[in-house]
C-alpha cells in the first residue's frame, strides 16, 4: 500500500503549499496556519487518491506490462486487487472533499471551486473515456494543479489576498512538476505508444522531448528574477541554489537511455522542485 500510494511524489504535493504559505507570510504579512496545514493534507490526500486510481486505471487499460520500465505497480504486479486500490482511491478523494469543507469556509468560493477541479481533475488524470495521462495535455495539468493551482489557492489561504507573486512561484513549481512527468513519458514512449497513448513525449519524439525537459528546468530560474523585482528587501534569491541540481538532471536525461536508468532522474527532478521551494520559502521569510 505504501509502495502504491508512491510517498516519493509527495513532495509534489508540499512543496507549492510551502511556497505558498511563505510568499503570502512575505506579501502580505500574515498567514493562517490552520488553513495551511488543511490544505497541506488535503493536496497529500488528492496526491495519493490520483497515484491509486491511475495504478489501478493503467493496469485495466493494459498500460503496465512486463516491458514496463518503471517502479512495480502494485496491481500489475498481482499484490492488490485494483477494485480495492479504487475503493482506497476514493476515500482519499474523500478524505480531500472533508479538508476542503474547512476550507471554503475560510476561502470562500474560490476554493470551493478549486477543490472540485482538482479532484475532478485527479480523478480524471487517469480515469474517464478521456485520460489526461494518454493524452498531450498531461504537463499542462500539471503546471496548472501542482503550480498555480496549488501555490495560488495556499496563497489566498494563508493571506485572504492575491497577486503576480503566487502566480509567477506558482508557474515556476508547476514547470519543475512538469519536468517529473516529462522524465516518466520520456522513459515509458515506447511501451506507451503501443499501449495507444499520446503523450507529449510521444508528440514531440525524443529530441524535443529532452529540449523540452531543459526549458522545465531551467524557465523557473528566470521567473524567479521577477519574484526578486517584486521584493527587493527579501533574499529570494537564494532559490538560485537549486540551479546547480537543476542543470545536472539535464545533463543526465540527455546522456542516459530511455530505459530504467531513469526512475532516479525522476526523483532527483522532484528533489529540485522540492529544494527550489523550500530555498524560496526560507527567503521569502529571511
Amino acid at each position: 500500500w505504501v509502495a502504491a500510494a508512491r510517498p516519493r511524489t509527495l513532495s509534489m504535493a508540499l512543496a507549492p503549499v510551502f511556497a505558498g504559505a511563505c510568499l503570502a507570510h512575505n506579501f502580505a504579512g500574515r498567514v493562517d496556519l490552520p488553513a495551511v496545514l488543511v490544505a497541506a493534507l488535503s493536496a497529500v490526500c488528492i496526491q495519493v487518491a490520483t497515484n491509486l486510481f491511475n495504478d489501478a486505471r493503467d493496469f485495466e487499460r493494459g498500460g503496465d506490462g512486463p516491458d514496463r520500465l518503471g517502479p512495480q505497480r502494485a496491481a500489475a504486479s498481482g499484490l492488490l486487487a485494483p477494485a480495492e486500490i479504487k475503493n482506497a482511491a476514493f476515500g482519499f478523494f474523500a478524505l480531500a472533499a472533508l479538508g476542503g469543507l474547512y476550507l471554503v469556509a475560510v476561502g470562500g468560493w474560490p476554493i470551493l471551486v478549486l477543490g472540485l477541479l482538482s479532484i475532478l481533475s485527479g480523478y480524471g488524470y487517469s480515469g474517464g473515456p478521456a485520460p489526461i495521462s494518454h493524452s498531450p495535455f498531461g504537463e499542462l495539468f500539471v503546471i496548472l494543479f501542482f503550480g498555480l493551482g496549488a501555490v495560488g489557492g495556499t496563497f489566498w489561504l494563508a493571506a485572504h489576498d492575491f497577486g503576480a507573486a503566487p502566480v509567477l512561484a506558482g508557474l515556476a513549481l508547476g514547470l519543475f512538476a512538469a519536468g517529473v512527468l516529462m522524465v516518466n513519458n520520456y522513459r515509458d514512449a515506447a511501451a506507451d505508444a503501443r499501449a495507444g497513448r499520446r503523450t507529449l513525449a510521444i508528440v514531440a519524439g525524443p529530441r524535443a522531448a529532452r529540449a523540452l525537459f531543459a526549458a522545465m528546468m531551467v524557465a523557473p530560474f528566470f521567473l524567479l528574477f521577477f519574484l526578486i523585482v517584486l521584493a527587493p528587501h527579501r533574499a529570494l534569491w537564494l532559490a538560485l541554489g537549486a540551479l546547480p541540481l537543476a542543470l545536472a538532471q539535464i545533463r543526465r536525461l540527455y546522456a542516459e537511455p530511455p530505459g530504467p536508468g531513469l526512475n532516479a532522474l525522476l526523483a532527483r527532478t522532484a528533489q529540485v522542485q522540492a529544494l527550489y521551494a523550500l530555498l524560496l520559502g526560507i527567503g521569502a521569510l529571511v
